[in-house]
């Protein structure tokens, strides 16, 4: 993902974080307390809006470290959000099913993307040295 890509989805996720808190909180928040669901609802809320503001930073430091590790970094965030969250999102109206297996590999894929940050930085992937 270039960095506008990235930027992009930071906005779209960061959109939709709010939104859906939004809407958890207010008309969904009967239904989730019944099921049992509300902390797990807030977890996904949570945890896409603290990565689409790991999105937007990747997008900004792109301009300075153009290499391929902050592209894989940034899809590795967007496809562990939607995976994490989304799969938190799904068990939350859902039964189990295949969605509660998906929410660690979404975790996984998430640490991975923070991993190839850090690399990206530490070896200033894309600059010469």
């Amino acid at each position: 993902m270039n960095h506008r890509t990235t930027l992009l989805a930071a906005a779209l996720l960061g959109f939709a974080g709010v939104s859906l808190g939004a809407f958890g909180a207010h008309a969904l928040k009967p239904f989730l307390v019944q099921a049992g669901r509300f902390d797990t609802f807030e977890l996904a809320t949570r945890y896409q809006f603290y990565h689409a503001l790991a999105l937007l930073g990747v997008g900004i430091l792109q301009l300075t470290y153009p290499g391929k590790k902050l592209r894989h970094a940034a899809l590795f965030l967007l496809l562990g959000v939607l995976l994490f969250s989304g799969s938190l999102y799904m068990l939350c109206f859902f039964q189990p099913g295949i969605f509660g297996p998906i929410t660690p590999v979404g975790g996984i894929l998430l640490i991975t993307g923070w991993v190839f940050v850090f690399l990206a930085v530490y070896t200033r992937d894309g600059q010469t040295r």
